[in-house]
């Protein structure tokens, strides 16, 4: 781990089961993990199915998080946790409990096996640059500003506001655990 923490931006989706429950959730256990810390989160959108279409629609968000894991162990940690939400990856773009993917990392551009940064596809993808943009810094220049994805975002429509949203989440912290501090801006 770096001692240094570094913003990541984590896009997440759900279209199985209680859809808003697993987002809750799944910020939940990216916040309750070490080395890392939700900072922001954006509102929720409800978006059509891409690629393998004969299915459920989608929720879709994202968190910034503030993060001493490298680019790797976030990765890592994000399949750990859709793999203890449940997920069971069968068919490529097919219906999920959880998804998580790392988006973009302090700047970092790489591309390994596991791990491309900037995530590979993310300019053509409205149901992912939407709630990034949400949560980008507003003093940095959003560098997919100019995507076709955002001039034309066919099949997202808002869900809830980034407050509901935090509203609900917090409820389930306090159901779950009590009276937690509020550790978010």
């Amino acid at each position: 781990m770096d001692a240094v923490e570094r913003e990541a931006y984590i896009g997440l989706g759900t279209n199985l089961g209680d859809r808003e429950a697993a987002l809750r959730e799944a910020i939940r256990l990216l916040d309750a993990a070490e080395g890392v810390r939700v900072l922001r989160v954006s509102p929720v959108y409800e978006t059509d199915p891409v690629g393998f279409t004969d299915q459920p629609a989608f929720l879709n968000m994202a968190a910034a998080v503030g993060t001493t894991l490298s680019p790797e162990g976030l990765l890592a940690l994000c399949l750990d946790i859709e793999k203890r939400m449940g997920r069971v990856r069968t068919v490529r773009w097919g219906p999920r409990p959880i998804d998580l993917d790392v988006l973009a990392y302090d700047g970092v551009r790489m591309e390994t096996e596991r791990l491309t940064l900037p995530h590979p596809r993310l300019a053509e993808r409205a149901f992912a640059l939407m709630p990034l943009r949400d949560v980008w810094p507003a003093d940095r220049a959003f560098p997919w500003a100019d995507a076709p994805a955002l001039r034309e975002p066919d099949g997202v429509r808002p869900w809830e506001t980034r407050e509901e949203f935090w509203a609900f989440w917090k409820k389930g912290e306090k159901e779950a655990d009590g009276n937690v501090e509020d550790r978010r801006r």
